[in-house]
């Protein structure tokens, strides 16, 4: 977006769930500073018309606040990575995202002035571990918890779609940002010297500038040919060896220390084997096709760039 609308942008009046979230923070900055209005979905009492209350554990949200919106971006869910996946945890990520999606485009398709547009995320765990082989939006449903959740959670936003609101699924890979996610984690590590492959390092990355990725997601609010999946990846996948070495070279510091597999299966179970174990080797088609233009295609200049925001 312009740094304010123009006549081809015109001002908007967008509500976001999970604005306080890594990216839905940055996104809701990026569109108030471009002239455009944000709604806030919150989980209590919404102080004035700037946030709308919703809890989707009860199944509640204030339709009558919702009415008029130009577009939604919904980024609200439980954390993938914050534990072990256990049966319990395992209902909590489900919970939070397919029924969290389901009531908002089922209250999106009853309203009198529905938005034009819907944006979920999602996540590019959908097509499961790809192997040595490249996969773009056409590709099928992979294996896997992360997979079945993923089909789930875009599968509960079709009352919106139905209603005759433009639906986008943002497919996200790797978000580099110091402020939060895996570089927070890994950072610190690194840093001590203690940083190195994991498993046989051979794992396709699918990453993104968290930059890159808010501009996606100003992009599906906008473009009006942009439905369905969209895979918010960076253009070219990095194994897991090449990300290793590119964080351990900005950092300058050494990265010898291989993490064997059974040590990764053993600390954290399904979800080492599916989030670290596994990889996705993903290709960003429709936002290619789209004409898109990262900021930041490229990995060591991306991590330098994330690790320079660090708080």
């Amino acid at each position: 977006m312009n740094p304010a609308p123009t006549p081809s942008t015109p001002s908007l009046t967008v509500a976001v769930s999970g604005s306080s979230g890594l990216i839905g923070s940055r996104l809701c900055a990026r569109l108030e500073a471009a002239g455009h209005t944000v709604r806030r979905l919150v989980r209590r009492m919404a102080v004035g018309l700037e946030e709308i209350s919703w809890d989707p554990r009860l199944g509640i949200i204030d339709e009558e606040t919702l009415e008029g919106v130009d577009g939604v971006v919904h980024l609200a869910g439980a954390n993938l990575a914050a534990g072990r996946w256990t049966a319990r945890r395992k209902r909590e990520l489900w919970d939070s995202r397919v029924d969290g999606t389901a009531l908002l485009a089922r209250s999106l398709a009853a309203l009198q002035r529905k938005p034009s547009v819907l944006v979920t995320t999602s996540a590019i765990g959908y097509y499961g571990d790809t192997g040595e082989r490249s996969v773009d939006e056409t590709a099928p449903r992979g294996s896997g918890f992360l997979a079945e959740l993923c089909e789930a959670w875009e599968a509960a936003a079709e009352p919106a779609r139905r209603g005759g609101i433009r639906t986008v699924h943002v497919r996200t890979g790797l978000v580099l940002a110091g402020e939060g996610g895996v570089l927070r984690r890994l950072a610190p590590v690194f840093r001590l010297g203690l940083g190195g492959p994991l498993g046989s390092g051979r794992q396709r990355m699918s990453w993104i500038a968290l930059e890159d990725l808010v501009s996606i997601f100003e992009r599906c609010l906008e473009d009006s040919a942009l439905a369905g999946p969209v895979n918010a990846v960076a253009p070219m996948a990095a194994s897991n060896a090449e990300f290793t070495r590119a964080l351990a070279h900005v950092l300058r510091r050494p990265a010898l220390l291989r993490v064997p597999a059974w040590a990764i299966r053993l600390g954290l179970g399904e979800l080492g084997r599916e989030a670290l174990l596994s990889g996705q080797s993903v290709v960003p088609a429709r936002l290619r096709a789209a004409g898109f233009r990262w900021r930041l295609p490229e990995l060591e200049p991306a991590l330098a760039e994330a690790l320079r925001r660090e708080p």
